[in-house]
């Protein structure tokens, strides 16, 4: 019997990968990894892998959870060191849950190997603390993807939560806008939409509630995109290391450029 690896391969930077679980996949012989995980991490496995492109976009997947589940406990039954590698964290958002549970059922040996996930990351890119003792004491990780049995607590969250890190929800924007409005939420309320967080093409735009939609269309924002609701989104203009970075390096580059 071989064993399962259930690892977050970070928010989208290659460097934000553990240790652990750059040594998962170095030591695999079967990664089966999804749409958002960095290719350059799959530089680290050995020749011998074999590769299994598990991704999903929100109407097509390449692999239906159930094949993916049974492909799982194939290899490992096989004897091999088998990687399920996973944007972000396994268990946020990302059905590592129900994975690990298959496996229980099926008596296969595995180990759960956290990630940084999109949620801190994305923000902390963007110069965006989701916590801070003048502005958020507290948090809460949303998914903006739901089921038509919608069971978020949309009142909870409008008044009793700081600062709300929104999954997967730029295509459902106008409902989510809408339920938060009228469960309480002030309409001048900070709001950031972080697109590819933690990438080369990050880009973070900055508005109010009442004007996200308008905001979001006509900055062209789509998935994979991160929304922060609350205050802490107002240090945006003051922290943005990374931003600032990269437009130094696009101006560096141009100014080399413009002297040949």
């Amino acid at each position: 019997m071989g064993k399962v690896y259930l690892v977050g391969a970070g928010p989208g930077d290659a460097d934000l990968i553990t240790v652990k679980g750059l040594k998962c996949i170095q030591n695999a012989d079967v990664i089966l990894y999804d749409r958002l995980v960095n290719k350059e991490l799959l530089e680290y496995a050995k020749e011998s892998v074999e590769l299994i492109y598990a991704g999903k976009l929100p109407n097509y997947h390449a692999l239906k959870q159930e094949t993916i589940n049974a492909f799982l406990v194939k290899y490992a039954k096989k004897g091999k060191n088998v990687v399920r590698l996973k944007g972000g964290d396994p268990f946020i958002f990302g059905r590592g849950g129900e994975e690990a549970a298959y496996l229980v059922e099926r008596g296969v040996p595995f180990e759960i190997v956290p990630g940084i996930t999109s949620g801190i990351a994305a923000p902390a890119y963007a110069g965006i603390p989701v916590t801070h003792r003048d502005f958020s004491s507290s948090f809460a990780f949303v998914t903006g993807h739901c089921k038509e049995d919608d069971t978020v607590k949309w009142e909870a969250l409008a008044k009793g939560i700081d600062t709300l890190a929104i999954y997967m929800g730029v295509s459902n924007l106008p409902y989510i806008r809408h339920q938060l409005l009228s469960n309480g939420k002030h309409q001048d309320t900070p709001v950031a939409l972080i697109h590819y967080g933690t990438t080369e093409q990050q880009k973070t735009v900055t508005c109010t509630l009442i004007d996200v939609l308008s905001v979001a269309e006509r900055e062209k924002i789509s998935n994979p995109s991160m929304i922060v609701v609350g205050e802490v989104v107002n240090l945006h203009h003051q922290l943005k290391w990374f931003e600032s970075k990269q437009d130094s390096i696009v101006r560096t580059k141009q100014k080399s450029y413009s002297s040949i």
